[in-house]
């Protein structure tokens, strides 16, 4: 609060030019009648509203996408090879942020042709461009929540049930469908996770049986890790299998 006031205070002295020309109001909030009859905000609200946007950008790319369940499969698969910090954290995330931008191009493609466009081209009201642009996103988070995810939150919420899916309210949906991406990225790790382990208990107890207790298994069985992962084209099948668990 005190931030805000003290902003307040100086935006007059930091800008007196506009201070004198707009005495009576504030120009960010003025509101232009359309040819079709709507309404339309000035430019400055709207770089305001993006830069709004913006901020919330990194929650929304957790929340709203295939982001979340690519990053936690890339990291357990990591902790099941035992190679540490190899690939680094940023090699990791810039794979998963182009991959999710790979799996969302169709869906981001239909939000800016049937609601971003036609709010640019002055063909659509906010409120009704919002609506269309979050419907592809809804169609895909929907596709990929469990039902009893859906259902749990609902109960939370104090609503019994939901007749179709159009009536599961967005944040309910949104909570349900990063809860269910946890569920599948987990499943995923596991099933990856279990070629590596045989591979470690073998090492392990062949080690044990010459009586070599000083040599640490996981310097063994890391070569041998990382042999299966090449002969399999480990990358190329993984990228695959979660690029193709979007769309099944």
């Amino acid at each position: 609060m005190k931030a805000l006031r003290w902003l307040l205070i100086l935006l007059p002295l930091l800008l007196p030019e506009w201070a004198l020309a707009e005495p009576a109001g504030l120009p960010v909030v003025t509101v232009q009648e359309l040819a079709n009859g709507g309404k339309g905000y000035s430019l400055t609200l709207q770089v305001l509203a993006l830069m709004t946007v913006l901020t919330l950008l990194p929650s929304l790319l957790l929340m709203m996408t295939s982001f979340t369940r690519i990053i936690i499969v890339l990291a357990i698969l990591r902790q099941a090879i035992g190679t540490a910090q190899t690939p680094s954290n940023q090699i990791l995330l810039g794979l998963a942020l182009f991959l999710t931008l790979f799996i969302m191009a169709p869906v981001f493609e239909r939000s800016w042709t049937e609601g971003v466009a036609p709010y640019l081209n002055e063909q659509l009201e906010a409120k009704p461009a919002i609506e269309a642009a979050a419907k592809p996103l809804r169609e895909f988070m929907l596709r990929q929540t469990r039902e009893e995810d859906i259902a749990l939150f609902g109960r939370i919420a104090g609503k019994d049930g939901f007749e179709s899916p159009e009536q599961v309210p967005f944040t309910t949906l949104m909570a349900a469908f990063l809860t269910s991406e946890l569920k599948t990225a987990f499943q995923i790790g596991f099933l990856i996770f279990i070629p590596f382990l045989i591979i470690d208990l073998v090492v392990a107890s062949t080690l044990m049986s010459m009586g070599m207790m000083m040599l640490s298994p996981m310097i063994v069985s890391l070569p041998f890790k990382l042999m299966l992962f090449v002969l399999v084209d480990g990358w190329a099948l993984l990228m695959g299998t979660l690029a193709a668990s979007f769309y099944t």
